[in-house]
């Protein structure tokens, strides 16, 4: 083929014709086929007059290259590389440089730096040439080239650092700068501990050279501040030593008013970052009064005259996001006080940022007061405990005062607080339902008609306040369905529908049965909706099938006669309707039927599996970002990319996808992914056997979401995965078979490894938190299976073991640093490792876990000193309460250490720990053997007296289960008279009803070892017995063996049994004469 035909086919694509554009496009096609065409673009690259054509060129030959380069020969390779390096040599036009940068960045790919010498030369000559213009394009192949294959360049790191300490000081060459800062982003993830000292030498360059390019070109300077990200993130400590000036810098451009919105973000989300990877460092720098003193007033900020901010806008167009819309400084700033509360000790947080909001709260200024309210709604998030401990009710009256605000925009923030205090501090905030519920319900009636984005906020706090109610929303109850039902029964918007539709999940959610009588009416509505071909419907018609679900899983029973018909109609609208957040609702719908189902949803099985693995498959809605330099952007056409992926044969060698720079998802595929995973495990539990047939599949696709960027798939495929092994655990013991038992023994040494691994490298707590709570489930439910590799127990003991000593990726383990404070999220964490803890003793037995038990050991009694917080204190006592019973017998060689310990805690000021450590008493007097037995007589001295005093229901229960451990454990073998009568004279329980367990195996106790003994306290046997025997919450057990010991009592001392009989009243003792077969 000619060169100056195949030119001309270039020219004809360039121009402004669909038609010539078409025709030119099927020459090309043609002519690419002729083993002449790569000479021919070669020489249009080396040649052509027209930069565009050369460019063309350039990107055709790296699309060849990238598919074929190992089938050209030695000497057409060799030919290749120089002309590349000579045509980037002579270019004077930028485009054409980067795209014949990137041509021999898919070169390099295939060769590396060993087989091509003269790149590297020439790289060494450009990037040091004393002229700029050079130097700059030198930089620019080098950043492309590094980012090509950046692990090829670990050799040669100290001379690349040496050379960007040189151009970062270049300020008068923007373009230098940003190339420079491009090949440090690329480098930093590869940079190891000897090169610490050369890229801290960096960091005050680097922040002159991104201040140098906000002032030129503020969209490159928001791509350059990835290094700043990079270096943040890095494993090696490179920022901490420059954190104030880090900081300092952050925040002169985040209050500069006269920059961009984008630009302003941009550093804000820097600022996140930096919170988030560095909180220790910035309280240990003193930098958090400064970095709160800027965030406020760009909080604060009032919006243009005459305008409004995106989230306090009313219109009819499309409803925004409930809270913080849009990417706005101020959105970013609250986001960063977000970051704060999730990653500093409240005990840190609070001091400095309790003024400055008391300020704002009572300003005269409406967005002050809106700042002051939208601070204390995402302190909600990270502070919870804090708050719920020690500044519920004032907080909540503050914002309640909001609610009430003269201000729309305050009573929007309000709102948003509501919601978010609503959702992140349960269960306190339900007891103020008599408070919120009437000034929600006519915030609720005061919004006008049509203003759907006030609506939408309102609804937003009602949901979650009202979720949560369980029984306390029944006298609410008949209010709350008549506003929501209101809008479904009259003309209204289809956003107003969708509200209502949505807070009728809610309701369902706290009235369960109660909402019965109304569910006739609800399902008519839903019908209707479901059904609906109206395009504008189509939100409600989504949000129809959410609350199905909803009411499926909170109505129960009666949902099961439209169990099929609700799978059909699911089944139907996916086939129908192509719609991420559609399939999302209705993949929820199925895991709550399968609830009511069970192996009768397995009929449905193939379809619904069959959609679930292509939405966990689909890439639909994953944008490749093409660097900004790609020839795609030559092309205005949306055809054009489509063409030139035409032009291309499948072939075998390995894709070159250098000009992607990145993917962007739309989040409705990633919320799409995300519940099907939830989904997945829900159903693979509650069908079992019948989900057997189609695991194997299920199970590789969940297990390839692992990898997914977003952590909320991550997190979703880790619970999914543990659901699949406590399905086919469950499958073992129903449906016994060899096959079952490997497929169960496969996906555990598949799973529990990937849980260490997360442990370990997961950066994200939410997803850690998850893995060990999905873990302990696992252990839970699979039992010895989960420890049989060899060496499972000492692996997963060490994994734990590294979470209470804070040295996971998750964890802020930067500087050495002797504060005990920490995060509420940290000591979450904590919390999460401390349940596996029990867990795994009771799987591995007593004697095989003491030894790793000693281990943990002083980690948490660490946890129990007096210094330490309330949470630390009870995490520490209730785990270690839990793994004495896991331990058994094997808990004796620890009695001189944890005794102390809880009898210390028995006396503590909070409810939950004194519950805790009570009943730590109890199993350890109960497993203890005769270490134990020496310390009872102290024992019953410390727990009478706590059981006269106590006044908290839960603690008092603890005290009873205790008691009866103590007795049942008796070296004697016989109760001790009075504090049988103590013990008998608390009962019934009232709140911790787990402990019926014990106390009817505390009534078995009597009636095999001492049935007489119980003859002195037959009227409190029979009381007891009589306000027990109706209530379905005891176990059936327990009033067994007690009516066992009052037939005897009965029997052998009838006499004491009636003269006791008489002290009940009247039906009662006919009730239990009747009981007990007597006449």
């Amino acid at each position: 083929m000619e060169p100056a035909g195949l030119e001309q086919i270039l020219r004809e694509l360039l121009l402004p014709d669909t038609e010539r554009i078409r025709q030119a496009t099927e020459q090309l096609q043609i002519a690419l086929r002729d083993p002449a065409a790569l000479p021919a673009l070669c020489d249009s690259l080396a040649s052509a007059a027209d930069p565009q054509i050369r460019q063309f060129a350039a990107l055709l030959i790296r699309r060849r290259l990238s598919t074929r380069w190992r089938r050209l020969g030695a000497e057409h390779r060799e030919s290749l590389k120089s002309l590349v390096l000579t045509a980037f040599q002579r270019e004077t036009e930028h485009n054409v440089s980067l795209s014949l940068a990137q041509l021999a960045a898919t070169i390099f790919r295939k060769e590396g730096l060993a087989s091509w010498p003269q790149l590297m030369q020439l790289l060494q000559h450009s990037t040091h040439s004393p002229h700029i213009p050079e130097r700059e394009k030198g930089l620019l192949l080098l950043s492309v080239v590094v980012t090509s294959r950046p692990e090829a360049f670990r050799p040669h790191h100290r001379e690349l650092l040496r050379l960007l300490n040189e151009t970062l000081g270049e300020v008068g060459s923007p373009g230098l700068l940003f190339y420079s800062l491009r090949t440090l982003t690329t480098m930093v993830p590869y940079l190891g501990a000897d090169d610490v000292p050369l890229v801290q030498m960096l960091v005050p360059k680097l922040i002159m050279a991104i201040q140098t390019l906000i002032l030129v070109d503020e969209a490159k300077a928001c791509e350059a501040m990835e290094a700043l990200d990079e270096l943040l993130e890095s494993e090696v400590p490179i920022i901490t030593s420059h954190l104030s000036d880090v900081l300092t810098f952050c925040l002169e451009v985040a209050r500069n008013m006269a920059l961009s919105d984008a630009i302003r973000v941009r550093i804000l989300c820097c600022l996140s970052f930096l919170v988030k990877v560095k909180s220790k460092a910035l309280l240990k720098n003193r930098l958090l009064s400064p970095l709160l003193h800027t965030l406020f007033p760009i909080m604060a900020a009032e919006p243009p005259l005459g305008q409004l901010d995106p989230e306090d806008q009313d219109s009819e167009e499309e409803e925004l996001e409930i809270g913080l819309v849009g990417e706005t400084p101020k959105h970013s700033a609250v986001q960063v006080v977000d970051m704060l509360a999730l990653h500093l000790p409240p005990e840190k947080l609070c001091p400095p940022l309790m003024p400055m909001l008391q300020e704002a709260l009572q300003s005269e200024s409406p967005y002050q007061r809106k700042a002051g309210l939208l601070v204390l709604a995402v302190l909600s998030d990270g502070a919870g405990d804090h708050i719920r401990q020690r500044l519920l009710p004032p907080l909540l009256q503050i914002v309640c005062k909001g609610l009430e605000d003269p201000s729309q925009v305050v009573r929007n923030a309000a709102l948003f607080a509501l919601g978010q205090f609503s959702e992140n501090l349960q269960p306190h905030i339900s007891s103020y339902s008599g408070e919120v519920m009437p000034l929600l319900l006519a915030y609720l009636k005061s919004v006008p008609p049509g203003h759907t984005h006030h609506l939408a906020k309102a609804c937003y706090a009602l949901e979650n306040f009202v979720e949560n109610l369980g029984p306390k929303v029944q006298p609410y109850l008949p209010e709350l369905m008549e506003c929501m039902l209101q809008p479904l029964r009259n003309p209204s918007t289809p956003r107003a529908k969708e509200l209502a539709v949505s807070a009728l999940g809610a309701i369902a959610t706290a009235a369960q049965a109660s909402l019965l009588p109304y569910f006739p009416t609800i399902m008519e509505h839903l019908r209707e909706f479901l059904v609906t071909s109206h395009e504008d419907l189509q939100p409600v018609r989504i949000q129809s099938l959410e609350t199905l679900g909803v009411l499926a899983r909170a109505v129960g029973e009666p949902m099961r006669p439209l169990a099929e018909e609700c799978c059909q109609l699911g089944l139907g609208l996916c086939d129908q309707v192509d719609d991420p957040d559609l399939r999302r609702c209705t993949y929820s719908l199925f895991a709550a039927l399968s609830g009511l189902m069970g192996e009768g949803l397995g009929l449905y099985l193939p379809q619904i599996t069959t959609l679930m693995l292509l939405s966990l498959r689909s890439t639909e809605g994953i944008v490749p970002l093409y660097d900004g330099s790609s020839s795609f952007l030559l092309f205005d056409d949306e055809s054009d990319g489509e063409e030139e992926e035409e032009l291309m044969d499948e072939d075998e060698e390995e894709e070159d996808d250098s000009e992607i720079s990145g993917y962007s998802v739309e989040n409705a595929f990633f919320d799409e992914k995300e519940d099907t995973c939830t989904a997945l495990g829900e159903i693979a539990v509650n069908t079992s056997v019948a989900f057997l047939p189609y695991m194997e599949s299920v199970f590789e696709e969940v297990f390839r979401a692992l990898e997914c960027p977003h952590l909320s798939v991550r997190k979703a495929a880790h619970e999914a995965l543990g659901q699949f092994c406590c399905a086919l655990h469950k499958a073992c013991q129903s449906c016994p078979s060899e096959p079952n038992t490997a497929a169960l023994q496969a996906a555990l040494a598949r799973v529990v490894p990937s849980y260490m691994q997360a442990v370990y490298r997961e950066r994200e707590r939410q997803v850690v938190m998850a893995v060990l709570e999905v873990l302990t489930a696992v252990l839970r439910s699979c039992g010895t299976f989960t420890l049989q590799p060899p060496g499972s127990l000492a692996d997963l003991c060490n994994m734990l073991k590294a979470v209470l000593q804070r040295k996971t990726a998750c964890q802020d383990t930067d500087e050495d640093d002797d504060d005990e404070d920490q995060a509420e999220y940290d000591a979450m964490l904590l919390e999460h490792a401390g349940e596996a803890i029990p867990a795994l003793a009771a799987v591995a037995g007593g004697d095989a876990f003491a030894p790793f038990f000693a281990g943990f050991l002083p980690l948490l009694l660490c946890k129990t000193k007096q210094s330490c917080t309330v949470a630390e204190k009870s995490f520490a006592v209730g785990t270690l309460a839990e793994s004495i019973q896991g331990l058994g017998a094997a808990s004796a060689q620890f009695v001189s250490r944890l005794l102390p310990v809880l009898q210390s805690a028995a006396w503590e000021a909070d409810a939950e720990v004194r519950s805790n450590a009570i009943f730590g008493l109890g199993v350890l007097a109960e497993h203890g053997g005769r270490p134990a037995q020496e310390h009872f007589p102290k024992l019953r001295g410390l727990l009478l007296p706590l059981l006269a005093r106590e006044r908290h229901d839960r603690v008092r229960d603890n005290i009873c289960g205790a008691l009866a451990r103590l007795l049942m454990a008796s070296p004697k073998g016989k109760p001790e008279p009075q504090v049988l009568a103590a013990l008998l004279h608390a009962l019934p329980l009232k709140e911790d009803l787990e402990e019926w367990v014990t106390i009817g195996h505390l009534f078995s106790f009597l009636y095999q070892s001492s049935p007489d003994q119980v003859v002195d306290v037959a009227p409190e046997l029979l009381r007891i017995c009589s306000l027990i025997q109706a209530d379905s919450r005891v176990p059936a057990d327990t009033k067994a063996a007690l009516l066992l010991l009052l037939t005897f009592l009965a029997k052998q001392h009838a006499d004491s049994f009636h003269s006791a009989l008489g002290s009940l009243p009247g039906d009662k003792a006919q009730e239990l004469q009747a009981s007990l077969g007597l006449t």
